[in-house]
């Protein structure tokens, strides 16, 4: 993927959801999918999202955005039928039909571009960025995102295949945007972390396994119980879903998973473990997750920067990772980069 090609496949990020009146939303979910309730918006970063309350039942309805690929809309919807069927029991949001039964409808307006409507259910849980650490919560965050990967093993869909600026296959890419990152120590930061990525990683991508992945598995996209939190109840937000080494999906829960005292690597370390025994790594996979987890890091300050400056009044939900990832890269290269490689590999009981 050149550097042209990223700067195309940046329009969906680069492209505001039209907004909609409360009430066209409350009008469409009662005449297309046959709920009535009141509606809010919810924050976003593509699409227009809204939550809807139907009696005691909480969904959330999804307009998506006017540069959103259609068939990469029905490659996130496919993919939740199929977790559906295969794992039943994973806290994932599940498909609302129309009254026609179609899984989605087409918003259909003289004033803007056709966008595709969907309505799902709303999980309801408290959002893990709000709970405080723990080796109970990180254990079960392991296994929910290992059983995810085994549930889409095996899914194939034509829009898998779509370019993500959050794909870290393409990683290097992002190295124009970090010009605009004002402070030259942390703009060297981001170029080291880059520069090993080419070096270590980028060459091996190609011969690791592959699968659809989540790919977002971050602290405001799991859900944990309100009375208990150290149980995940909930995962969210398939929007950035993509095919790629199935490590890099372990590579971005963790890179938000690194400590802020004690040593960088000890709370991600108890949920790649975890991980470890439902889905055994590959010694390559467990050499190459250290880079994989800076450059996850890397990118989001790196393209969630860019976009606060085009949205300014979504900034603070854009850029709400932006500062721990600073932190957590800082800590992440004190470390050397045999002693990371070992210390995950004892956490695994490779060692």
């Amino acid at each position: 993927m050149t550097i042209s090609q990223i700067a195309d496949t940046s329009v969906l990020l680069d492209t505001a959801s039209p907004a909609l009146s409360l009430h066209d939303v409350e009008r469409m979910a009662h005449d297309v999918f046959g709920l009535a309730g009141e509606v809010r918006e919810l924050t976003g970063e593509r699409d227009r999202n809204y939550h809807l309350r139907h009696g005691e039942a909480h969904y959330v309805l999804k307009v998506s955005n006017p540069a959103e690929d259609p068939q990469v809309i029905d490659f996130q919807t496919k993919a939740l039928l199929h977790i559906a069927a295969v794992d039943p029991g994973l806290p994932v949001p599940r498909l609302m039909r129309t009254r026609s039964g179609a899984a989605d409808w087409l918003l259909e307006d003289r004033d803007e571009a056709p966008r595709l409507v969907r309505v799902l259910s709303f999980l309801q849980g408290v959002p893990m960025h709000k709970v405080a650490p723990g080796k109970s919560l990180q254990h079960d965050l392991g296994l929910h995102a290992a059983r995810l990967d085994l549930a889409l093993r095996g899914f194939f869909h034509a829009g898998a295949g779509h370019e993500l600026m959050w794909d870290l296959k393409h990683a290097n890419t992002v190295r124009s945007l970090l010009a605009h990152i004002p402070d030259p120590a942390q703009r060297a930061l981001a170029e080291r972390m880059l520069d090993r990525f080419d070096l270590y990683a980028m060459p091996r991508l190609g011969g690791l396994r592959a699968q659809v992945i989540h790919n977002d598995l971050n602290p405001h996209n799991v859900l944990v119980a309100p009375d208990d939190h150290g149980r995940v109840v909930g995962i969210i937000d398939f929007g950035d879903m993509v095919h790629a080494p199935m490590i890099n999906n372990l590579a971005v829960a963790a890179a938000y998973q690194v400590s802020e005292t004690g040593h960088p690597l000890e709370m991600a370390a108890e949920m790649i473990a975890a991980y470890h025994r439902l889905v055994p790594l590959e010694p390559v996979e467990l050499d190459l997750l250290f880079d994989l987890i800076t450059t996850r890091m890397v990118l989001t300050v790196a393209i969630s920067g860019w976009r606060a400056a085009r949205y300014p009044e979504n900034r603070d939900y854009i850029l709400r990772n932006n500062l721990q990832a600073w932190v957590r890269l800082a800590r992440c290269d004190a470390l050397d980069r045999a002693e990371a490689q070992a210390y995950l590999r004892q956490a695994c009981r490779l060692e």
